[in-house]
């Protein structure tokens, strides 16, 4: 792994989810609220804890082993588990787990997302389908 990137996950552990919660609510208002969250970018975990504007419970999402497999030529995501307390999002999750996603990269952002690629690197799984 490149100085750079190792220096960026530094810093990405370092910020501190008040913030990133304060900043997302100035973008989310009059929509939802987020009201919790969590990420690990070592252990590629996240929780989501969210507050749609109307509702009275919020939506919560955990996603584990998440990342970007990397070629010579393409890109992908791949989710390995993803969960929710709403059941319909839940389903929803379940359709994109496991699945190899490819990322389609304008060529204007290919230095970017190399570098995004490799802060978010997942060995590959032969076990999951494309």
């Amino acid at each position: 792994m490149s100085f750079t990137a190792t220096l960026a996950k530094i810093v990405i552990k370092m910020t501190p989810n008040k913030l990133i919660i304060w900043v997302a609510n100035i973008v989310l208002k009059d929509i939802a609220e987020l009201t919790g969250f969590n990420f690990d970018i070592e252990t590629r975990s996240a929780y989501i804890q969210i507050q749609l504007v109307g509702e009275s419970e919020t939506i919560d999402v955990w996603l584990n082993g998440f990342g970007i497999i990397s070629t010579e030529e393409t890109y992908q995501f791949i989710i390995e588990k993803a969960e929710s307390n709403r059941l319909w999002l839940a389903n929803l999750l379940a359709r994109f787990v496991g699945k190899k996603w490819k990322i389609p990269v304008p060529e204007n952002l290919a230095p970017q997302f190399k570098f995004v690629a490799e802060l978010l690197a997942k060995e590959p799984d032969q076990s999951l389908e494309n």
